[in-house]
């Protein structure tokens, strides 16, 4: 459809992956070098310049890779769920996901018997297939760094700094994905097509005490129930700092969006000034 094509466009432009003319930029076509959706390209080139690589790669397998939890038998959802509680991670679901690929590279590093991998992936209700799976997505996407010659820096997993780094890199890409808990009652309104969605079962935020009021999100299916899937914590400040204004501005009128020029407007000054000092 022609809308459909003019928003994937625009979309392109929002990522800066167009040039005014309408082609590939230089930043698209190493954007297009990589076979994943293209806010999750632009994420994973971000993190380079944020140092967080390792980190974005186990990310961006595990999010292309089908999903590794699986939906328990009758009777055994709590089982599922406490067991899943040992990798989450309270910044959110990305992290979780790393903790999880971790956790299964560790688990089967060094296997004792066949069948090793489908047993701890039994024990904690994960799809060896699609742990397996992002193992070789990861593993080729290293490669393509390695021929475009781009960093990958060090693992850096845990410290504050790389948490930040890290969500400053999903930001660079999914700043369209933005959500605002409008009620406290997890009732999340999208930023940009005002739709309001629930957690997926499978967020390590669902049913639980804390429900942040801003997140990213991975992606949103109409098709389970209105959901966002893949859901981290993000402050409006870190969005304000990072989102293009000419995306910004394309917005439509929402109490989200007030609160959010709020908040680019008190740094104004302070851009201002660090822009001088540039």
């Amino acid at each position: 459809a022609p809308e459909s094509l003019m928003q994937a466009l625009e979309d392109l432009d929002y990522l800066a992956a167009l040039d005014n003319d309408g082609n590939l930029s230089e930043f698209g076509i190493i954007m297009s070098e990589f076979p994943l959706d293209p806010q999750l390209s632009k994420a994973l080139l971000a993190s380079c310049e944020f140092e967080c690589v390792d980190e974005m790669l186990t990310i961006a397998a595990m999010v292309t890779a089908p999903s590794c939890f699986l939906h328990s038998p009758p009777g055994t959802q709590e089982i599922a769920r406490s067991r899943w509680r040992r990798f989450s991670h309270p910044a959110g679901d990305h992290l979780t996901l790393i903790n999880v690929f971790n956790a299964f590279k560790a688990a089967t590093a060094s296997p004792t018997r066949p069948g090793n991998r489908e047993k701890w992936c039994c024990d904690y209700f994960l799809s060896c297939s699609a742990l397996s799976m992002a193992e070789l997505i990861r593993a080729e996407l290293v490669e393509i760094l390695k021929r475009l010659e781009l960093p990958i820096s060090e693992p850096g997993f845990g410290s504050e700094g790389n948490l930040l780094s890290i969500k400053k890199a999903l930001l660079s890409g999914y700043f369209m994905h933005i959500a605002r808990d409008v009620d406290g009652s997890g009732n999340y309104l999208m930023l940009t097509h005002k739709q309001v969605a629930q957690l997926h079962p499978f967020s390590s935020y669902y049913n639980s005490r804390r429900i942040p009021e801003w997140v990213l999100f991975h992606e949103f299916s109409i098709s389970e129930g209105n959901s966002i899937r893949v859901v981290s914590e993000i402050s409006p400040h870190l969005f304000a700092e990072l989102v293009p204004q000419y995306y910004f501005s394309n917005l439509p009128p929402s109490e989200s969006k007030d609160i959010l020029q709020e908040v680019i407007n008190h740094l104004a000054p302070a851009s201002a000034t660090k822009e001088e000092q540039k």
